[in-house]
């Protein structure tokens, strides 16, 4: 999936058995959802534009769409022609430090349509799904709840961590990136999950660029926001508002944390940390 995989269990026996299956499941996840792996299940659908899915592709593409809904689109899992026309075209391994060429923005909030029935997924002409984020939190929500069946757990995949139980009758402290100290905040049940234009960063004709794009202008965000870090009750929750949030701007932000009482982290460009939504 790109990133690091922390799986931490608080167990009196031997985890090795359970590390093992917590990394077998991520990997078996990643050949599901990867847009990079051409023999992907993702790739086959976006080849072939309507194709019977696993359970896991269908629960995780009805999640991205219900947080399309829920964002007014901000969050959006068609933004892949846009992702790609940035210069997101391949592993972040093989772009990092690397100038791409420009070329044409890619239109976001195509049709995707759910097969219940028949367990399938169609989709518009055109449209492709990158389900980035969501993935991987998606995949901590999974792997942390299979865990849990052997006692208290913690899954961080790349930022969007799951936990369940709780570590030694108390909390368990995770640390927030923000101009100088970290934050810490102590979780005890849910999920957080971390959006950001600070990392994942590329030259494409003379400009920096980021793979968070704004689905309402089909290009990278533009915002003051530096970075947003979202609790919820699952990792992939926390992963949708955390961007739809980051793509709001620092006062829409905190009026629409509040509102809904979303509690997160907002890390502003010019260094300034706010606590919104509940959270204190």
């Amino acid at each position: 999936m790109g990133t690091e995989i922390e799986v931490l269990i608080a167990s009196d026996g031997d985890p090795t058995d359970l590390l093992a299956f917590a990394e077998q499941e991520f990997e078996r996840l990643e050949s599901l959802f990867s847009r990079f792996q051409p023999d992907s299940e993702l790739s086959q659908l976006n080849q072939a534009g309507r194709r019977l899915v696993s359970p896991e592709l269908f629960e995780i593409v009805q999640l991205a769409l219900a947080g399309r809904e829920a964002t007014g689109g901000r969050f959006d899992p068609t933004v892949h022609g846009a992702i790609v026309a940035a210069g997101y075209d391949r592993t972040f391994d093989e772009i990092e430090g690397t100038a791409r060429s420009a070329r044409p923005g890619g239109a976001c909030g195509g049709r995707v349509q759910l097969d219940p029935r028949h367990g399938a997924i169609e989709l518009g002409q055109g449209v492709r799904l990158d389900l980035g984020g969501i993935a991987k939190g998606y995949a901590a929500d999974r792997v942390c709840a299979l865990l849990s069946e052997n006692g208290s757990c913690l899954v961080n995949a790349g930022g969007d961590l799951a936990i369940h139980g709780l570590l030694d009758g108390g909390s368990w402290p995770v640390a927030v990136v923000r101009a100088g100290e970290p934050l810490t905040l102590e979780l005890t049940a849910g999920a957080l999950a971390t959006s950001g234009t600070d990392n994942r960063t590329w030259t494409q004709a003379g400009r920096s660029r980021h793979h968070l794009i704004d689905p309402r202008t089909g290009q990278p965000a533009e915002t003051d926001l530096l970075h947003v870090t979202v609790a919820a009750a699952t990792a992939a929750e926390a992963e949708i508002w955390a961007k739809a949030l980051l793509l709001a701007g620092e006062h829409p932000a905190a009026a629409e944390a509040d509102a809904r009482r979303i509690p997160c982290v907002l890390v502003t460009r010019d260094g300034r940390t706010r606590l919104e939504g509940g959270l204190e």
